[in-house]
């Protein structure tokens, strides 16, 4: 009887050890695998971005050897630098009345009521305002002021600055390239997302 015990306990023991072996082999055949996949991939990229990085030199190098920006590329900057200036403008008209009153941009006093009524949105709002304000007149200033540093024509939009803007107390009162005061956008989400029976209807924004 012990012999027959001994013998199983062996078998099940060579067994155990037999499928430790294969499961040893198996991941260390995946590794293998993988290191490969990882090595074949890690040699693509490097060759790809080796090819990149020299064809992005020449066309640098072929741009300043031409002297500076090509009339594509000043397009482009003109394009994005009006973009800039016309964010900044209906950024401005918002600070002028919500936002932080500061040097750093001028332009408008205040206007309590109005500030109340954002930070109902968002205790941070005047600062949020101050600062995506500011933001955007940096971002059309470089942009205009890279052009120039390459002898190209900056975006001036100053003839175009004809519409009256708010009348509130706290605004300039200078005219703008946009007009905030004509909003057509239903603002009655703030109400429907407040609303438990009208959660239904939050997420379908109407417009006029």
């Amino acid at each position: 009887m012990k012999t027959i015990i001994d013998s199983s306990a062996n078998y099940s023991d060579k067994s155990e050890n037999r499928l430790l072996e294969d499961n040893l082999e198996k991941r260390s055949k995946r590794r293998k695998s993988s290191i490969s996949r990882r090595s074949f991939l890690g040699k693509s990229l490097a060759v790809g971005a080796g090819t990149i990085g020299a064809g992005l030199l020449t066309t640098i190098r072929t741009a300043e050897a031409s002297g500076g920006l090509t009339p594509g590329d000043a397009a482009l900057l003109r394009f994005a630098a009006a973009a800039e200036i016309l964010e900044a403008d209906f950024w401005i008209q918002y600070n002028e009345l919500g936002g932080v009153q500061d040097p750093e941009v001028p332009g408008g006093t205040g206007n309590p009521d109005y500030t109340d009524a954002i930070e109902v949105l968002d205790e941070d709002m005047p600062i949020y305002i101050h600062d995506n304000t500011d933001d955007e007149i940096t971002h059309h200033t470089f942009l205009n002021a890279y052009l120039v540093s390459k002898g190209r024509a900056p975006v001036d939009l100053e003839p175009f600055r004809t519409l009256p803007g708010s009348t509130a107390t706290g605004s300039s009162g200078i005219l703008r390239l946009t007009n905030l005061t004509q909003l057509t956008v239903d603002t009655s989400w703030w109400t429907r997302y407040r609303i438990d029976n009208h959660m239904a209807t939050a997420c379908t924004p109407q417009w006029h």
